[in-house]
């Protein structure tokens, strides 16, 4: 079991797990978010290769659409 931190809630994991696993885990699609991890924002490019680990701290934005009309 690991412990981290995700948008200021501590979360538990059975074990290190691929963000982009976690993110579908959510139904989150990874090309509608911005991901910081330990106070760096991450390239899209990065997503795949991220494993979230025992300490991590992780803030999940969503983008949402929209603007004047």
């Amino acid at each position: 079991m690991i412990k981290l931190r995700i948008n200021g809630r501590d979360v538990e994991l059975d074990d290190p797990t691929l963000l982009l696993d976690y993110l579908a885990s959510l139904g989150v699609d990874q090309r509608a978010v911005a991901v910081e991890l330990n106070e760096r924002i991450l390239e899209r490019s990065e997503l795949s290769g991220t494993t979230l680990a025992e300490g991590d701290v992780v803030e999940i934005v969503r983008m949402v659409g929209g603007g004047l009309g």
